[in-house]
């Protein structure tokens, strides 16, 4: 999905920063966007939900359709086979992305420029060129920046920063510019603004 109408108001919208740069700071302007944004909060319950299951659609910049199949469909078959939690199922859904895994590299600055650089095939995934976003990453797969991008002032000052952390089970080589899955991403180390479950509960209401 790619984003053609202002990033900006999506931010003041959900009143959160969902694509991670600074010129989104939503204290700039604080009141929601369009004009009747004064008029636009939403206290009934499902409005309440309603909001929720956006703020988590944009934050992994999904459209509606991506989103609700992972929720209802792919996470749902899945938790139940595994017997997990379904909550538990849809993050791992969401973070095993292949532009979502880029991304918690700190290799890309935001989930946008992530998508960017998978769709442009600037990475191989286990040896193969691959440019398909919404590939679901496995454990020991491997993702590495192609040879002749790894002295492109775009990636060779990406991993410099030391204090960079990334979740648990993503292992990067900054040398090689390689990222590897290890483990299935855990729920205890969900960043997101946002609760899965009331994700869950929309389109169990809707």
């Amino acid at each position: 999905m790619r984003y053609t109408w202002p990033k900006f108001k999506l931010c003041r919208r959900e009143q959160v920063d969902l694509f991670g740069s600074k010129k989104y700071n939503i204290k700039k302007k604080r009141a929601l966007p369009w004009q009747h944004g004064s008029s636009m909060k939403r206290n009934s319950e499902y409005g309440k939900l309603l909001r929720n299951k956006q703020l988590l659609k944009r934050l992994y910049l999904l459209s509606e359709k991506q989103f609700s199949k992972i929720v209802k469909d792919i996470a749902a078959k899945y938790s139940k086979n595994k017997s997990l939690a379904h909550d538990e199922a849809v993050f791992q859904f969401l973070e095993r992305r292949m532009d979502c895994v880029v991304y918690r590299s700190w290799i890309a600055k935001t989930i946008m420029q992530a998508r960017q650089m998978v769709n442009h095939g600037h990475f191989l995934l286990n040896g193969a060129k691959h440019n398909i976003p919404s590939t679901f990453i496995n454990p020991e797969d491997k993702i590495v920046l192609k040879e002749k991008l790894k002295k492109s002032a775009l990636f060779t000052n990406a991993l410099s920063d030391n204090k960079i952390k990334t979740p648990s089970w993503i292992k990067v080589n900054k040398n090689n510019y390689e990222i590897e899955l290890l483990t299935l991403p855990k729920t205890g180390e969900m960043w997101m603004q946002a609760d899965l479950l009331k994700a869950i509960e929309f389109y169990a209401r809707a």
